[in-house]
């Protein structure tokens, strides 16, 4: 890596909000990854998925997996347009705090005694541990959780925001719901924006959140609202989540696959391609959070999710409803 991509790295990173003690430090931390691959006669272009985990397997045994090191990382690899290598570092960065706060929030809603029958044994791998590591502790948790708990507190533990959105990501959202005439209108304006936002990004090559945008991805959106956007059916809002990874998945034959390349959660992915363990779909509601978070935000007070269908519960989509408050404009 040249001094002058360090540079460029560095503005990069104080231009998204960094201060510039900050961006040297992982820019510094950057460096370091790069100088590993030349130890082992590669650069960044020709870096493999599988020489990224073994990097990261050489910072857990140094101790040296902080956040703000796998974040360097992470957006190193975004900066120069690894966005597959930044994809899966994203996942392991997002999917890493969601467990322990869900202990916390069991212990905050139940009680300790709960708390502890459910999550009795567990251990949190460490910060950059391959996230197919994680099913057989999801699974013995969400066992231990139904258990103990009724399927309504299931629920509503598992749909808590564990990503801590803000509720200020969405208020473009609310001020555009707020302007419509009615909420149909709302999710028909939300489908063009979102059309236009998918072209955009996959005009210019960058992924949109966690997903590389393929055409086949722009022809199911614009064929059908209901995907990310949500079309209203009475009282409720029927939406169908976005395939993970587009580009494996629009081709893909088999159908286990494409369920496995269709889900988005990194704790228990990897338990629909082995076929072990079983995870009760009931641990899909932690998905829902995301809907709800942006439902609550839109319409300025707490809604009601459901799963419908779940890839991880043996169906080849994932289907939420969201339910309409009382009061608000159709």
């Amino acid at each position: 890596m040249t001094e002058s991509s360090d540079e460029g790295f560095e503005g990069y990173l104080e231009s998204i909000g960094n201060d510039s003690a900050e961006a040297r430090r992982m820019g510094s931390m950057a460096s370091e990854f790069m100088g590993y691959l030349e130890e082992k006669g590669l650069d960044l272009e020709k870096c493999e998925l599988i020489n990224l985990k073994d990097y990261l397997s050489v910072l857990i045994a140094r101790g040296e997996n902080s956040k703000q090191r796998l974040l360097s990382i992470a957006r190193y690899c975004y900066f120069h347009h690894r966005y597959d290598l930044y994809i899966y570092m994203a996942t392991i960065l997002n999917s890493y705090d969601i467990l322990p706060l869900m202990e916390k929030r069991m212990g905050e809603m139940f009680g300790r005694n709960r708390q502890e029958t459910v999550f009795y044994g567990f251990v949190q791998p460490p910060l950059g541990t391959d996230p197919d590591e994680y099913a057989p502790i999801v699974s013995r948790i969400i066992d231990r959780m139904e258990s103990e708990l009724s399927e309504e507190q299931c629920r509503a533990l598992l749909s808590w925001n564990y990503h801590g959105i803000p509720k200020e990501a969405f208020a473009e959202k609310r001020a555009r719901y707020l302007e419509a005439d009615s909420l149909d209108e709302f999710l028909a304006r939300e489908h063009e924006l979102l059309i236009e936002e998918l072209q955009e990004c996959m005009s210019t090559g960058r992924p949109w959140h966690e997903q590389m945008v393929t055409q086949d991805l722009i022809d199911h959106v614009t064929a059908e609202q209901r995907v990310v956007v949500g079309m209203r059916e009475g009282d409720r809002i029927i939406v169908e989540k976005v395939p993970f990874d587009p580009p494996r998945y629009y081709p893909e034959g088999s159908l286990i696959m494409r369920r496995y390349y269709y889900c988005h959660c990194p704790l228990v992915r990897s338990s629909i391609r082995k076929g072990w363990p079983k995870v009760s779909p009931t641990f899909c509601y932690c998905s829902a959070s995301f809907l709800k978070a942006a439902w609550d935000a839109i319409f300025d007070r707490p809604v009601e999710v459901e799963v419908l269908k779940s890839v991880l519960g043996g169906s080849s989509k994932c289907l939420f409803s969201v339910k309409i408050p009382e009061g608000e404009k159709v």
